[in-house]
């Protein structure tokens, strides 16, 4: 009841007024176009921007499994109350109640509101919507359109969204990036965005700012993120006073295509629904690693998430199930091509499911993406299991909000994957949509009007101080990409060496020795950057490699603020695997007493300062997570 007593409490905007208000969106995934088809269905003025040629390319349509939602068609017990507790838990315990219940909440209506917007969902012959499982679960509450789930509700959201541009509510700029927020008395106020065509700078004015940009996983370099993703907007946001939280906490997927050379520049994900028919396994002994799979015999293949987990098996969480395929590969019983004379994958069979059900049925469920693996690795996964190994893929952290959504700068909301409200130390697989439509369909839309209601904004235009202050801002940051005093080394080259730092000592595992001197190599890699970076051509034009040079500034001090909260954090928790505080048996072991709380970093100069936001736990009572 708390986010209906909340709603009650919240104030309005009457629909005659609500024209008078103009809302900024930055970013048009799930989250965004959402929003922008909300606010614009109820009247409000809307600026969105996005730096893609489309909105339709935002990387929520990357997204392959599925959506949660609580309708318990399958009668197997799910509830609000499940969800609400699975999330908790999956989470590691590191998450408010209140923001993950409603969550629970609202994910019926997500469904809802998208099979009334026609997205094409799954469903049983007899015409309900069909579910299946995904890891940290034992009922069925993942909705799914094939493996195309997220194309096909960003395709609803942007329909919905379309309906607006054409009525002239929302006014849609492709091909631009936000690089920089205006704040007026402390307020968020506009954004500073260039014309990725042209190179054109320009401010934008508003009530309201909402960031709906996405994650920061391509930190790593090598990420299932597509390679335009990055940091920038909420960076800047950081640096104007909104608070970023538990940028440590950065989730590893398990099944992704393993790196086939030590040239390769992205990682592709295999949906983590293929845990439901698919067994992972690996070769018991080591001389049967370079052999063809079909000749292994099944008495010598290791079925090890069944071994160690048996009561959720191979549908164990992500971090779970990472840290145990890491351990395997680590031990030395790998497959694959070796990368830095390491075996980086193991197997992910269906031949037990193809025999039960025949080829038909499951090409019915996973078709395309066994497609896709083909067309990348060469190899049919009817024939030859899939091979998997865990890569960069989700960011838990971001930036801090309150129950609102808004930041501690006013007038400054974050979306989606842009904060860090629901998914604690590691996300559960499925729950990356539904958060990112709830913010966008029905928690924003009612907050924004809150704070539209409770606030008075005094005109401004373009030649306020404030504005012209942030413009110059950005030019001289763009003069200073464009002119470093010993031009030598491209952004992608940057990009690898902040990459292989953040892997080795902030990835899968993380320790002491590693993050302390990762900060001091990450500092030298900034001095280094300013210095040698090289922008060819002029910024006034399409200029590619100057966008990645700036994409690349932020990302390394984003890095060194990743490496500072995972130290700080003395305890392991979800996907945080601090090795000095894992148990005997390689599993996270938190310290509930001196770190259940969300690290939120205040930008200064000097250096960031920590606040904790202690976590209160009413209805369920942290416990050691027991998957087995």
């Amino acid at each position: 009841m708390r986010w209906k007593k909340h709603l009650f409490d919240l104030a309005l905007v009457a629909p005659q007024n609500r024209n008078k208000h103009k809302i900024i969106v930055i970013g048009t995934g799930l989250a965004g176009a959402s929003l922008c088809a909300t606010l614009g269905e109820a009247g409000y003025r809307v600026s969105s921007f996005c730096f893609q040629d489309s909105p339709r390319r935002a990387h929520s349509i990357a997204a392959q499994g599925g959506i949660n939602a609580t309708k318990n068609y399958q009668n197997d017990g799910d509830s609000v109350w499940r969800l609400f507790y699975d999330t908790i838990k999956g989470g590691d315990f590191r998450a408010r109640e209140s923001n993950v219940y409603r969550l629970a909440e609202l994910s019926a209506n997500i469904i809802d509101q998208a099979v009334a917007q026609g997205v094409p969902f799954a469903r049983e012959y007899s015409g309900y919507l069909a579910n299946r499982s995904f890891g940290g679960t034992q009922v069925s509450r993942t909705f799914y359109a094939r493996s195309q789930t997220g194309q096909q509700l960003l395709l609803g959201a942007y329909g919905a969204m379309s309906r607006q541009v054409e009525s002239g509510q929302v006014t849609h700029h492709s091909r631009t990036e936000m690089l920089e927020i205006i704040t007026i008395d402390g307020k968020a106020r506009g954004v500073v965005v260039r014309d990725l065509i042209s190179g054109e700078l320009s401010t934008h004015l508003a009530d309201c700012v909402v960031l709906c940009t996405g994650g920061y996983s391509n930190a790593y370099y090598l990420s299932t993120n597509a390679k335009g993703c990055n940091t920038s907007a909420t960076w800047r946001a950081f640096k104007q006073g909104a608070y970023f939280a538990n940028p440590g906490f950065t989730q590893i997927h398990p099944t992704c295509i393993p790196p086939t050379g030590e040239n390769q520049s992205k990682l592709t994900l295999m949906s983590e629904s293929l845990r439901n028919d698919g067994r992972i396994w690996a070769p018991k002994n080591k001389a049967d690693c370079k052999k063809n799979p079909k000749d292994i015999k099944e008495e010598d293949r290791d079925y090890f998430l069944e071994r160690l987990y048996p009561a959720f098996a191979n549908l164990v969480p992500r971090d779970v199930a990472s840290r145990a395929v890491k351990h395997i590969c680590d031990e030395g019983y790998g497959v694959g091509v070796k990368i830095h004379n390491q075996r980086l994958g193991v197997y992910l069979d269906f031949s037990n499911v193809i025999e039960k059900i025949g080829l038909e049925a499951v090409e019915e469920k996973y078709g395309n993406l066994f497609e896709m693996y083909e067309r990348i690795t060469d190899e049919n996964p009817c024939e030859t299991p899939m091979k998997i190994y865990p890569a960069p893929h989700y960011s838990m952290g971001g930036l801090w909000v309150d129950y609102n959504l808004m930041t501690t700068l006013d007038g400054l909301f974050a979306a989606g994957e842009a904060n860090f409200s629901d998914h604690g130390a590691n996300r559960l697989g499925a729950s990356a949509l539904m958060q990112g439509l709830a913010d966008g369909y029905f928690i924003l839309p009612q907050t924004i009007a809150n704070y539209l209601a409770r606030n008075t904004f005094d005109d401004i235009d373009e030649n306020h101080d404030q504005v012209q202050v942030a413009l110059s801002s950005v030019k001289n940051r763009i003069d200073q990409l464009m002119q470093a005093p010993d031009a030598q080394h491209s952004p992608e080259y940057f990009h690898q060496k902040l990459g292989k730092i953040l892997w080795e000592s902030c990835g899968m595992s993380r320790e002491r020795g590693k993050l302390e001197q990762a900060i001091v190599e990450l500092n030298d890699l900034k001095c280094e950057f300013w210095q040698k970076i090289k922008v060819t051509g002029i910024d006034k034009d399409l200029n590619q490699t100057l966008e990645r040079a700036g994409r690349m500034a932020d990302f390394i001090e984003l890095g060194e603020l990743m490496c500072k909260d995972a130290l700080k954090r003395e305890e392991s928790c979800g996907a945080h695997a601090r090795e000095e505080y894992l148990s005997s048996g390689g599993e996270a072991k938190r310290d509930d007493e001196n770190f259940s709380f969300v690290s939120a970093w205040e930008y200064h100069k000097e250096g960031a300062k920590l606040h904790e936001e202690h976590l209160h736990f009413e209805f369920i009572k942290p416990t050691v997570r027991n998957y087995k």
